[in-house]
């Protein structure tokens, strides 16, 4: 790993950690929390707080990055590292108390994703990864699981906003076929990096999404060990228009369930 990469890496953990606190002390009043695009995209206080101090954190210590953020858009200009934030990827969860809530930071230049840092709010558990550097849980090293198989295993995947994504019901049908569990938590950075970690045999993130939802967790995947896979077959950075990510033991067969091919 170069020393560049090293250092935003501990920043990002540095950031995520602040806002862990933040964010998990946070009481949000589903009376009071606001919308956006729809009845079902909440915004609140603390989603806005985390992006603000997280922003500034960055300009102050990476004056020559840029930031682009769910709460607050993109920062004017061009820039070769561009940071994708999302302070809180579950808000929806946040604001109704399902604690399966996440931050996400990832840090992006000309050759892709650099960095990415995922925390699980309530567990208090940071996924990061630096790219080559490989995927860490709280500062230790972690792989996919070797061994995920559809078969009895938990499937992941997310609903494009409030729909279901083109094929969506098809393919959970393929799942329940092969005695695979799939389940929808509300986070697809959460998705992505519990992949990551060795908790899930997979994760189809066919819908809508941002950058800033996926960036750090198809890092974190990557760096695992996990093969990502966009609807096209194997790619090598992160898709923006449907993505997979599993283990080398699941990946294929799992990207054929979702394409409906044999």
């Amino acid at each position: 790993m170069s020393a560049p990469l090293e250092e935003w890496h501990d920043l990002a953990v540095e950031l995520a950690t602040w806002a862990v606190g933040v964010i998990a002390a946070g009481r949000p009043d589903p009376a009071t929390a606001e919308t956006k695009i729809n009845a079902g995209d909440w915004v609140t206080s603390f989603d806005r707080e985390v992006e603000r101090h997280v922003r500034g954190e960055l300009r102050r210590l990476l004056p020559g990055h840029r930031v682009v953020g769910e709460e607050y858009g993109a920062d004017a200009g061009e820039a070769e590292v561009t940071w994708y934030l999302d302070p809180i990827d579950g808000t929806t969860n946040f604001v109704h108390g399902v604690p399966w809530v996440a931050f996400s930071l990832a840090a992006c230049d000309a050759k892709g994703a650099a960095v990415g840092v995922v925390a699980d709010v309530y567990r208090g558990e940071i996924f990061s990864a630096v790219r080559g550097g490989g995927a860490r849980i709280d500062g230790e090293p972690v792989r996919c699981a070797e061994d995920a198989a559809l078969t009895g295993g938990v499937l992941l995947t997310e609903w494009s906003r409030q729909d279901a994504w083109p094929g969506m019901y098809d393919y959970l049908s393929r799942v329940s076929a092969t005695c695979g569990a799939t389940r929808i938590m509300g986070s697809c950075a959460l998705a992505l990096a519990t992949v990551g970690v060795g908790r899930a045999a997979g994760v189809v993130l066919p819908g809508h999404y941002n950058a800033w939802d996926v960036a750090a967790g198809v890092l974190i995947a990557r760096e695992s060990g996990a093969l990502i896979y966009d609807r096209e077959g194997p790619h090598d950075d992160v898709p923006l228009h449907g993505v997979l990510a599993a283990p080398p033991s699941s990946a294929e067969e799992l990207w054929r369930t979702w394409v409906g091919t044999p």
